[in-house]
């Protein structure tokens, strides 16, 4: 697992450093949910540098050179994978009808669909769900804590983070052992990923005057939507939560939703 240590390490350098850079304050008190509001938009401007002239420039290049059959069935494969993920956090929240569709739906596109290249699955009625262990854990009870954006990897909270990391430990992919395939498998499931959410992207610069706030709002609205199965309660903290959305706010929620995968 050393490419695991290898992310937490970068992750760990790039907070501690982000974070003695993040003094400036922004404008008027940070909500509830965002108490480290400071530090978020100075890594949310971090994240924004990288990805304008490395990642999304890739992503581009990738979308506009790599055949749309093909594109489809890289963001098809790495679905299938992650429904592996999704079957045990249908166990471990108790959803054990949803864990035997999920589980069939795993076992057709893997042996129907080439390996899950083609997403048979859907076709026969069996639609893809969107557990993890962060959806698991506010399941069990534990608060979602503060709004935290991640070096690279963007938007989370505290609760989500930490089930991040327990993804990644069964996560097919962090778990190939040679190296360099593992490497290579990992940038390009990223910049499959980057590539689906150029879309996102310019909902983002058109629909947003405060991308950051945008994006988080987006992104706790969405987490609060899964996990209660699209029926989420009033929220007594005043959290965002999904109700009446513009037809920006769902087209970047669907995005996002492909990110979360």
């Amino acid at each position: 697992m050393q490419t695991l240590k290898t992310i937490k390490s970068l992750l760990l350098t790039l907070t501690i450093a982000l974070t003695t850079a993040s003094c400036a304050s922004v404008n008027g008190p940070s909500p509830e949910y965002d108490p480290f509001e400071s530090y978020n938009r100075a890594m949310f401007s971090f994240n924004d540098a990288v990805d304008r002239t490395v990642i999304k420039p890739v992503a581009a290049a990738y979308r506009d050179y790599v055949p749309s059959p093909i594109r489809t069935g890289v963001s098809n494969f790495f679905s299938n994978l992650g429904d592996i993920l999704v079957v045990l956090n249908d166990l471990l929240q108790g959803k054990f009808s949803q864990a035997r569709d999920d589980t069939i739906r795993v076992v057709y596109n893997t042996f129907f669909g080439l390996f899950g290249l083609i997403d048979v699955a859907t076709y026969m009625g069996l639609p893809k769900n969107h557990e993890d262990f962060g959806q698991t854990l506010a399941v069990w009870g534990v608060s979602d804590g503060p709004y935290l954006v991640l070096p690279l990897l963007g938007p989370s909270t505290i609760r989500d983070t930490a089930g991040l990391l327990v993804d990644a430990q069964a996560d097919p992919v962090y778990n190939i052992r040679d190296t360099q395939a593992r490497y290579a498998t990992v940038g390009l499931k990223a910049v499959d990923t980057r590539a689906d959410l150029l879309g996102a992207s310019k909902v983002l610069d058109q629909a947003a005057f405060d991308r950051y706030a945008f994006l988080r709002d987006a992104y706790l609205q969405r987490r609060k939507h899964l996990i209660y199965d699209g029926n989420p309660p009033q929220d007594k903290n005043n959290r965002p939560t999904p109700s009446s959305d513009s037809a920006e706010d769902l087209l970047l929620e669907e995005d996002l939703e492909k990110a979360l995968q």
